[in-house]
């Protein structure tokens, strides 16, 4: 901390709060009164003091911007992906925040705009495209947006041939736009006011939106809902999903006033997903992939179109213990299958024909696949991505006929050696003897002697996983001679669906003690020692950042928890917050006392103690955020001052953003040199 600069201090409101015969007290509960000038007043204060405190890194930040920026080719198009006659792309200009969506004709041609979301940008300090979707006619294209970070977006639409805007414009939409194949009719979601999608409603170009009729509503707060457009074009698709229980509804996309049919009714615990398939073979049918009947890492099955509920179910690949079907994306004469094993991914194809299964083979042993953006229904060829931690993105395109893989794209990165780096994956063992994996990648250069300085993130939720992937924005850390390590705890999806059941709800402590463990692993192996380590994570991972800090705090020099999700017990009792309720299947409703009490142990705002010698620590918020709300790590950081004065907090909130951060990509780059400098400097880096 600065020498002389005096942190603020928000004022103590006693307020207790009662639950299960406990009282927590609560004395900063009043932050959550946004319109309140003195909370305002607070968070403002906290940037001043940041930006304050943190003056002597300007240099380097901006030294780590243009190491950044000396990375990224500016002038970029994407691999452009075949839909239809046309070849649909993204182009990035130097100087533009934003892409430029564009085509031409399969037969060549020049290119022309789609969207330019720069022009779209203009006059807004913060601007991001949720949806952009084009009809099946490749007329019109819609698309959403989002003006503040709110994630409440208006949806438009564009005559793509004369590029004029349509009159058509509807206010307070969600993710998800379905096109209905007489290109006139368009659904879309539309979210509650705890910004919960549960209504999808139908437009016809050309009316008003009051007219707009609502097709289907899901009143149970527990459940998000989806919206999407079969690859076939066929089928207008609408999921609800809890984070344990599924239910699907299907339109017929060539007759959009009917009435949508329900697939199978929920059940608790039973998830399904629709992908749907049309063969002279097999005939018109839908995919179910689907955990029912013990199926933990879920199984594919079909049944008809005109007959698709559960007693109609036929295998189609089996349930397999060691392998988790994550997606599933049907084509005319084949399906792909993107499956989990072992921690890493892999794309096999079943031929519909000859009704076999071959997977497309990989040739790193730590490596990042994903389908590609396949946007044809009748097509002998599959796009997928592929990356490593020292491998740049990379499209390839892969002919089922005959087997072989050719590349398309790979991601252009300036002043890089790929060479120059080392990848590993090494196992930590956890406090319950379970092995957890850690994806690992240094210069080549770097000791591994215990003195390196180490960078350590992790998310550890939702089933998600944070894959092994080059992230050129690791390179100023990685040239610095840092090791860079990411970890999978349980919690997240590396290792199937037991991976994740065993890090949420009442076993959610293990996804810290994982990462603890990992820590642990690192230094004993000479990845880094203590006084260097550095641990960073977002969201969820900043739940996490908050709760291994309060556990291990002597295993870190310094913590940064981005948008963290820290006021645990007091975020889940209230389900008027933006999506509470429906985060009880992921974390445990404290009503349950038995979920209260877990909690308890590993919140990170009602575990602040006095008496612990925390690292330093870095926390940011974004006023407009509707998933982490602003008050969480402002309350964190508020207590921490009071309870532990000697420890060296910083609060740093964008006040015209949400959960991402800022929007623009030079924007981006800046806040990441933000960051970084503080890990540099944390960490004990001479620059």
């Amino acid at each position: 901390m600065t020498a002389g600069l005096i942190p603020p201090s928000a004022p103590r409101h006693p307020k207790s709060l009662v639950a299960h015969g406990h009282t927590r007290d609560d004395d900063w509960f009043w932050l959550r009164e946004r319109t309140n000038p003195a909370t305002i007043a607070y968070i403002e204060a906290e940037n001043t003091f940041t930006d304050a405190t943190l003056a002597s890194l300007d240099c380097l930040r901006a030294t780590l911007f243009e190491e950044i920026r000396s990375h990224i080719q500016e002038d970029d198009e994407s691999a452009p992906a075949p839909y239809g006659p046309w070849e649909y792309f993204t182009r990035t200009i130097e100087g533009s925040q934003y892409e430029l969506h564009l085509r031409r004709p399969l037969t060549g041609g020049p290119a022309t705009v789609v969207l330019d979301e720069n022009a779209q940008a203009t006059g807004h300090d913060f601007f991001a495209v949720g949806d952009i979707e084009i009809s099946q006619d490749h007329q019109i294209v819609a698309w959403t947006r989002d003006t503040n970070g709110g994630e409440r977006y208006s949806l438009h639409f564009c005559d793509i041939a004369t590029g004029l805007a349509l009159p058509d414009v509807i206010e307070n939409c969600y993710y998800g736009i379905a096109w209905a194949q007489d290109c006139r009719t368009v659904f879309y979601c539309r979210p509650d006011d705890a910004m919960r999608p549960y209504q999808v409603w139908r437009h016809e170009l050309g009316t008003r939106a009051d007219a707009d009729v609502l097709v289907y509503e899901d009143l149970d707060e527990r459940f998000d809902m989806s919206l999407e457009t079969s690859l076939s074009r066929a089928w207008i698709l609408i999921t609800s999903v809890s984070r344990i229980t599924t239910e699907v509804w299907v339109i017929d996309a060539s007759d959009p006033t009917e009435l949508p049919r329900c697939i199978e009714p929920r059940r608790d615990g039973i998830e399904y997903y629709i992908i749907h398939h049309d063969h002279d073979v097999t005939g018109d049918r839908f995919l179910i992939l689907n955990n029912a009947n013990g199926a933990t890492n879920f199984a594919l099955h079909s049944a008809p179109v005109s007959n698709p509920g559960i007693e109609s179910w036929s295998e189609v690949v089996g349930h397999s213990d060691d392998a988790r079907i994550v997606s599933v994306d049907a084509f005319k004469d084949h399906i792909l299958l993107y499956e989990r094993v072992n921690g890493l991914q892999r794309l096999r194809v079943l031929t519909i024909l000859d009704n076999e299964i071959h997977e497309i083979q990989m040739t790193d042993e730590i490596f990042s696949v994903w389908p590609g953006a396949n946007l044809n229904y009748n097509t002998t060829v599959i796009r997928y991505g592929y990356s490593s931690m020292i491998v740049p993105k990379t499209v390839f395109d892969y002919d089922i006929a005959t087997r072989t893989a050719s590349l398309v794209k790979q991601q252009p990165v300036p002043a890089y050696t790929a060479s120059n780096y080392v990848t590993k994956r090494e196992w930590a063992i956890a406090h319950d003897g379970v092995r957890v994996p850690i994806s690992i990648v240094f210069r080549s250069d770097t000791h591994i002697d215990g003195r390196a300085p180490l960078y350590h993130y992790a998310y550890g939720s939702y089933e998600a996983t944070v894959e092994p992937t080059f992230r050129v924005l690791a390179l100023p850390l990685l040239d610095r001679g840092f090791v860079v390590a990411i970890s999978h705890p349980r919690g997240g999806g590396e290792m199937g669906r037991d991976w994740w059941e065993h890090g949420r709800g009442l076993e959610k402590i293990n996804t810290f003690l994982d990462f603890n463990a990992c820590t642990r692993h690192l230094h004993a192996n000479g990845y880094g020692n203590p006084q260097t380590t550095v641990a960073r994570g977002a969201s969820a991972g900043g739940l996490l950042m908050g709760a291994v800090m309060h556990l291990a705090p002597d295993l870190y020099a310094g913590i940064v928890a981005e948008v963290p999700f820290v006021d645990v017990i007091s975020t889940l009792q209230d389900p008027s917050i933006p999506l509470t309720v429906n985060e009880w299947d992921e974390w445990g409703d404290p009503a349950d006392a038995k979920i209260y009490n877990a909690m308890l142990d590993y919140s990170p705002y009602d575990n602040i103690d006095a008496e612990a010698k925390y690292p330093r620590c870095l926390v940011t918020a974004g006023l407009n955020d509707p998933r982490v709300q602003y008050w969480e790590p402002t309350k964190f950081v508020a207590k921490m001052r009071y309870v532990s004065p000697a420890t060296d907090i910083l609060l740093r909130t964008e006040m015209g953003a949400g959960h991402g951060g800022p929007s623009g990509r030079y924007d981006a780059w800046k806040d990441e040199a933000f960051v970084q400098s503080w890990i540099i400097e944390t960490a004990g880096v001479v620059v």
